[in-house]
């Protein structure tokens, strides 16, 4: 009586099922990959830099949605500030602020516009409010965004540093080339120092805004807040997407 013949290695449909199942790295860069493409980053489209970064602010009304609740906050409490209680008008400075990102959302709504970033920023300032209400201090309205800033950096950096950029994967995914970038030393380098770049962005907003958070100047850290947003993030992706397109330039037709 002869044994059953064995599957041969890479026959059975375990380690086939095994082999169609993405890999971590796969599903991370379609969701990074994906975002990017939504935010308009995509290399393959070969747009300018210039529209790149617009479209990655998300225009004036992405502009608009990001910037206003938060100056709205800074100015509310800063006018109402009253030396005596050494504070401001929090439930005036925090009403406005919740219900401008409110009136956007809604507008987005109406206007059958992708309100997938007005209802973040909506429930990002609404989050915040709840907490700065809940403590009674100004500053806490800005503790949502410090932990945002600390995961973000913390990824970057450690992605930098295992070898595994953030940056590269997302645009392995968008080039179609998955992660064989990394056999390319001029791409891990590249990458590995656009990773950093991020991550020294978000390391550099917690340094200079955690002391002023400490103190309690809630005006000085709402006003640092704005410049160390928008001004610093476009730069830095006119300066990615720069890079990037280095190492893919554009195939004539």
């Amino acid at each position: 009586m002869t044994d059953a013949p064995r599957p041969q290695a890479g026959n059975d449909p375990e380690d086939t099922a095994a082999r169609s199942e993405p890999s971590a790295s796969d599903v991370l860069g379609a969701a990074l990959g994906g975002a990017a493409k939504r935010a308009g980053l995509d290399p393959a489209e070969g747009a300018a830099t210039g529209h790149v970064v617009w479209r990655a602010m998300g225009g004036w009304r992405g502009i608009l949605e990001s910037v206003l609740p938060s100056l709205v906050f800074v100015v509310a409490f800063t006018v109402s500030y009253d030396p005596g209680t050494q504070a401001g008008n929090l439930w005036l400075s925090l009403g406005l602020s919740v219900g401008l990102a409110a009136i956007f959302t809604i507008i987005r709504l109406v206007t059958k516009s992708p309100p997938s970033a007005a209802i973040g920023g909506l429930l990002a300032t609404a989050g915040a409010a709840a907490l700065a209400l809940w403590t009674g201090r100004g500053q806490d309205n800005f503790v949502l965004g410090f932990f945002t800033n600390a995961a973000y950096g913390t990824a970057f950096l450690v992605s930098a540093v295992i070898g595994w950029s953030l940056i590269g994967i997302a645009v392995g995914f968008l080039m179609g080339e998955g992660t064989r970038w990394r056999a390319d030393k001029r791409k891990r380098r590249v990458f590995f120092w656009l990773a950093l770049a991020w991550g020294a962005l978000f390391a550099v907003r917690l340094a200079v805004q955690l002391p002023l958070y400490f103190a309690g100047d809630v005006t000085a850290l709402g006003t640092l807040k704005l410049i160390m947003g928008l001004p610093l993030f476009a730069p830095l992706v006119a300066v990615t997407w720069l890079a990037v397109r280095a190492l893919y330039p554009p195939t004539s037709k």
